[in-house]
């Protein structure tokens, strides 16, 4: 007898609501005449995440659930609505960015320069599918950490990948750095989801299951295959520590933060980091939990590899975006600190609290970060040159300021949102009272003074130095930036200042991850 599926809707239904939104939203671009799709767009994409995260809200007070759902496929625990959250308050966000018609190509398809190009611009044509695409890819978010088996694991690391392939290569200026963001990006992604595929296929091999829990269990019973076991375990960090932009496996990150659009740009900095290490969090300690022996010592090492390459090459960089991502890199470093300090029940709730909220204050911070860049331009587009900062203090003393503090927060400097993220992380991995988990902890304070350097350069850049004569000029933002970056810089404060509410919240959430 075929027993039917058992399906919890309301528990998956944050994840089905973006689903159907992205559906209506290829429909839209099917039917709705051009000229209409976009009043279309703006307001489906925006409630259909207002509908997700109260719906998530609403599933939060109803009480956690206590086994996952979908016939085990997918884990629905506190941690996964923490994350989920997170990663739609940061989506709404830089939605709103992507609002900004300027930022996008009104014509992919036409050769950069060309007459065809010019013909588009001139039309007022515009890629409203970027909507729907962004659905998707938000959606992909939402699963990639829940997945509880590591087919659908894969499934939505496509889901997610494949629109943002796509949404980097769009940007309206320096189109040719656009394209070859979005091929790099593609190539790579390719490459490390092949990496990931074939881990699940290895570990399949090992313990004859793709479900997190049978792996984890296939782990106690001897079988002779430890060779497919810690072989596959390789070759799926691979795949997910190139989502986080670990090193070595950072090459990507810069060059495509750097070609994509901005608002995409902030869209992958703020919640595929997120998704991404909810993600790892989720392989690590739930399937390989019983391994943590075999892959903290490796982890150790790209950790540390990764705050150090992500600090010191950001002091040399030039452009605004690749510093930013060099930052990021630094702080996924940071981060994996904090996946590392495994231990007991109360240990694991310390240090997953600690990540939960580190990854919500640096998401928030780095989408007013950029929705900032956004607003700096010269004449053939943004202002990405750091040299053209110089003055900007000056110019318009509350955006530099603005900015300078997103940056002082970035360095974790107290009173802001970051200081507080990163000694949640620190201080759970000192909790755990092994030397060399200390001397790591050690290292990332060095690394944190070192990456201040570069973040008081940029604000000695702007508030010490004279503004050229052909300075850039600073745009009116939009009400929809406008918002952003005040919703940013407010949410930067108050976590900074209490951040205590969110800080139990996220403890009272780790204390539900499943773990069997």
């Amino acid at each position: 007898m075929i027993t039917a599926p058992t399906i919890e809707y309301f528990q998956l239904a944050p994840l089905l609501v973006l689903l159907g939104a992205a559906v209506v939203g290829v429909l839209v671009e099917a039917f709705a005449p051009r000229y209409l799709r976009r009043a279309i767009h703006v307001p489906l994409t925006l409630l259909s995440l207002v509908g997700a995260f109260a719906l998530v809200i609403l599933q939060t007070i109803r009480g956690v659930p206590t086994s996952p759902s979908a016939m085990g496929a997918v884990a629905v625990d506190g941690p996964t609505l923490f994350i989920w959250g997170t990663i739609l308050v940061l989506s709404f966000v830089s939605v709103l960015l992507i609002n900004d018609e300027e930022q996008f190509v009104p014509s992919a398809a036409a050769v950069p320069g060309s007459a065809e190009e010019e013909k588009a611009i001139t039309e007022g044509n515009a890629h409203t599918e970027v909507y729907p695409l962004a659905l998707f890819a938000i959606a992909g978010m939402l699963l990639f950490p829940a997945s509880n088996d590591l087919l659908i694991m894969f499934v939505a690391l496509e889901v997610m990948s494949l629109p943002l392939y796509l949404l980097c290569g769009l940007a309206r200026r320096r189109r040719l750095l656009s394209q070859e963001a979005s091929v790099k990006y593609f190539l790579l992604g390719a490459f490390s989801s092949a990496f990931f595929l074939y881990g699940t296929a290895l570990l399949y091999g090992y313990a004859g299951s793709v479900d997190l829990h049978a792996i984890s269990q296939a782990l106690a019973v001897a079988n002779g295959t430890d060779t497919l076991l810690y072989i596959g375990m390789a070759m799926l960090g691979v795949g997910l520590l190139f989502k986080i932009g670990a090193a070595p496996f950072q090459a990507w990150k810069p060059d495509v933060y750097q070609g994509a659009p901005t608002p995409i740009t902030a869209l992958m900095a703020s919640g595929t980091l997120v998704a991404a290490f909810g993600a790892l969090l989720r392989v690590f300690w739930v399937a390989l939990g019983n391994l943590d022996w075999n892959w903290t010592p490796i982890m150790w090492g790209v950790a540390a590899l990764t705050m150090v390459v992500g600090s010191i090459l950001a002091i040399t960089q030039t452009d605004i975006k690749r510093m930013l991502a060099y930052s990021s890199i630094a702080h996924a470093g940071f981060l994996l600190i904090g996946v590392m300090a495994v231990g007991d029940a109360g240990q694991n709730a310390l240090a997953l609290s600690g990540l939960l909220f580190y990854l919500l204050t640096y998401g928030i911070t780095t989408v007013g970060a950029f929705a900032i860049v956004t607003l700096v331009r010269d004449p053939g587009g943004e202002a990405w040159h750091l040299s053209r900062w110089a003055g900007l203090g000056k110019r318009s003393p509350k955006l530099a300021g603005l900015f300078a503090f997103f940056l002082l927060a970035f360095a974790g400097i107290p009173l802001t949102s970051g200081f507080f993220g990163k000694y949640a992380v620190f201080r759970s991995a000192v909790a755990l009272g092994e030397a060399w988990l200390t001397g790591l902890v050690v290292l990332a304070v060095v690394a944190s003074a070192a990456a201040a350097f570069f973040y008081v350069r940029v604000i000695v850049l702007m508030f010490f130095s004279d503004p050229s004569a052909d300075g850039p000029t600073v745009v009116t933002p939009s009400w929809a930036t406008s918002a952003v970056v005040g919703f940013s810089a407010f949410a930067t404060v108050a976590l900074g200042v209490f951040p205590q509410p969110v800080l139990d919240l996220a403890e009272k959430a780790a204390k539900t991850l499943f773990v069997q």
